[in-house]
């Protein structure tokens, strides 16, 4: 998957998260939390037995959110 395809993945991922998350970040945090979320979904799918990040797809888009949403629970649990 190319560069820019990770990019839009992410900020598409990383957006859902905030919302989800009711959080409030901008751009580039959304970028950065839903590229790190792509590799955090990807390892969790593979750790039950599915497919990480394959592509610009829907699928894709569900993992990097599962993980950036898992990311910022993790971030909100260290700074309490």
């Amino acid at each position: 998957m190319g560069i820019l395809a990770w990019i839009v993945i992410g900020i598409i991922a990383g957006w859902l998260a905030e919302q989800i998350m009711k959080s409030s970040m901008g751009l580039p945090m959304n970028l950065l939390v839903g590229v790190i979320g792509a590799f955090v979904g990807g390892f969790v799918f593979n750790l039950f037995g599915g497919a990480g990040v394959t592509g610009f797809n829907l699928y894709s888009i569900l993992v990097a959110t599962v993980g950036a949403v898992l990311l910022l629970w993790v971030v909100g649990l260290v700074k309490k």
